[in-house]
């Protein structure tokens, strides 16, 4: 594997610090969803579809509100988004005190307000990255989401039953507004120095076309795909009492992603993402010959997670080439949406093939569902963008 890229990439101005930074910073997002899960069902005491309502209503916020964030970056800048943290922050340290209704209201306000902290370190990446070493970065940057992933859940897990899950909350908002006091310090250019932005914002209807909507629906269809796998896997040991090695399994996945995306960062001709969201899909219809063995499940695994964190870097790319310098806030936004909303289809869609039929039957139908995004995704690919990125 040739690491020279990523060294190169490394070694440019502002880029590590950023990386470190963003890392960080995505860490408390990240640990939200089951912290919140966690107090609804324990400190409230209501079931999981109460939880569950909540997670929804935080997922339709955020899907909603990442690229009205976006587009506040792209005409106000950076610092003015990043003092919406402190609405943020308010919420979380203030949870521990709300009934259920009223968690469940200001869940899905908190969401249209949530700082875009992926889409802010994808766009800052873009300003400091030239065009030409963007895919080793945009590798680098799916590998930080994996790591990210990694610690911010088991974290507030771990707070959560050490101390309570009150105070796990607290610390999650006391995180957000460190990390935002943070970025707004450093406030990292959003916009290439080699980029154009004199003129007029380009609207949505001349940038947003057939490319660019198959560039966010790469995201969709590999969240989609995931979440679904996710849901058949943690059903595949559930079933048969296995349930305590799940941490041994996302494990295994991430590291599985952050390897294929090492691998992806370090060539020079790669599939495009529309192939690489195909591959993904495809390679998750055989996971569930590993149905509640351990071992062979992770070894299943392993093939299609390869391929997750080249695909959304692939995806990243993309909308780095085809978004408008001015709008490239509002285009990072929605590929947040496409994230979130994938996740909110790949759910029910799988966990009503695996109440049906079990989880085998779940991971073809998550395989399945991602080809079909990834042929549309192909078809749209096809049309031709009008806008290019310095407009």
């Amino acid at each position: 594997m040739n690491l020279a890229p990523f060294k190169h990439v490394l070694a440019l101005p502002g880029v590590r610090s950023l990386m470190l930074l963003m890392l960080l910073a995505r860490i408390p997002p990240t640990a939200a969803g089951v912290t919140v899960t966690l107090h609804v069902v324990t400190s409230l005491d209501k079931g999981y579809a109460a939880a569950g309502t909540v997670g929804f209503a935080t997922m339709v916020g955020l899907g909603l509100g990442s690229p009205l964030m976006g587009k506040l970056i792209d005409s106000r800048g950076l610092r003015i988004t990043l003092a919406l943290s402190v609405l943020e922050g308010v919420f979380w340290v203030t949870a521990p005190l709300m009934d259920y209704y009223l968690l469940l209201v200001l869940a899905f306000a908190n969401g249209l307000v949530a700082v875009p902290m992926m889409s802010i370190g994808r766009q800052a990446l873009t300003a400091l990255v030239p065009e030409p070493q963007r895919r080793p970065a945009f590798s680098l940057d799916s590998i930080s989401v994996e790591l990210s992933f990694m610690v911010g859940p088991a974290a507030g897990v771990l707070i959560a039953t050490r101390f309570s899950t009150g105070t796990a909350l607290v610390a999650i908002g006391v995180a957000i507004l460190l990390a935002s006091a943070a970025l707004f310090v450093v406030n990292p250019p959003l916009v290439h120095e080699d980029e154009v932005v004199d003129g007029p914002q380009p609207q949505l209807k001349e940038w947003l076309r057939g490319p660019m909507i198959a560039a966010l629906i790469i995201p969709f269809g590999a969240t989609m795909v995931l979440s679904g796998m996710e849901i058949a896997a943690i059903a595949s040991l559930e079933h048969e009492g296995k349930q305590g090695w799940l941490g041994l399994i996302f494990v295994v996945m991430c590291a599985a992603s952050a390897l294929g995306g090492l691998v992806y960062g370090s060539l020079k001709r790669v599939p495009g993402g529309v192939v690489l969201l195909a591959c993904l899909a495809a390679l998750s219809i055989p996971v569930g010959i590993g149905d509640g063995n351990v071992a062979l499940l992770a070894i299943a695994l392993i093939p299609m997670n390869l391929v997750c964190a080249p695909t959304i870097a692939a995806s990243t790319e993309q909308i780095s080439k085809l978004a408008p310098a001015t709008a490239r806030g509002v285009a990072l936004g929605l590929q947040g949406s496409a994230f979130t909303f994938g996740v909110a289809a790949g759910q029910p869609l799988t966990g009503v093939a695996v109440d049906h039929s079990g989880p085998p039957l779940g991971f073809v139908v998550a395989g399945l569902a991602g080809l079909v995004i990834a042929g549309l995704g192909w078809v749209l690919s096809r049309q031709r963008q009008a806008v290019s990125v310095t407009s």
